[in-house]
């Protein structure tokens, strides 16, 4: 399964990015190679509207299973859930604790948009 991670960064040690429609890039990580690709996101970090549901429509046909991120808007995560990706919040700083805490079971699916839309 591959899994999307927000990211500022480019590898496995770059901190989490707390937004996910509004991310600079998204780290996709293949649970069953252990390898991960970097995704652009910079045509959606200054849209006006719809980057969330743009950034999740580019996820869903990345074939992405699963979303972690510090925060997820309704309309992403709507988008999200259609598209049958779960979606898990988190504090961790990089995108290697979140992958530990994904790993180890202790990050809950979301049931819903954490934040307001348009929240920066």
């Amino acid at each position: 399964m591959k899994i999307a991670l927000t990211t500022s960064g480019d590898d496995l040690n770059s901190p989490l990015d707390q937004r996910f429609g509004r991310a600079p890039k998204f780290l996709i990580y293949d649970m069953d190679t252990n390898t991960f690709e970097m995704v652009d996101n910079a045509q959606n970090l200054n849209a006006m509207q719809g980057a969330g549901i743009q950034s999740a429509q580019n996820i869903a046909r990345l074939g992405v299973g699963a979303v972690i991120s510090g925060h997820c808007g309704p309309k992403a995560f709507r988008t999200l859930q259609a598209a049958g990706i779960k979606i898990y919040n988190t504090s961790a700083i990089t995108v290697t604790e979140a992958l530990e805490q994904y790993r180890a079971g202790t990050l809950n699916e979301s049931s819903s948009a954490d934040v307001d839309g348009h929240w920066v």
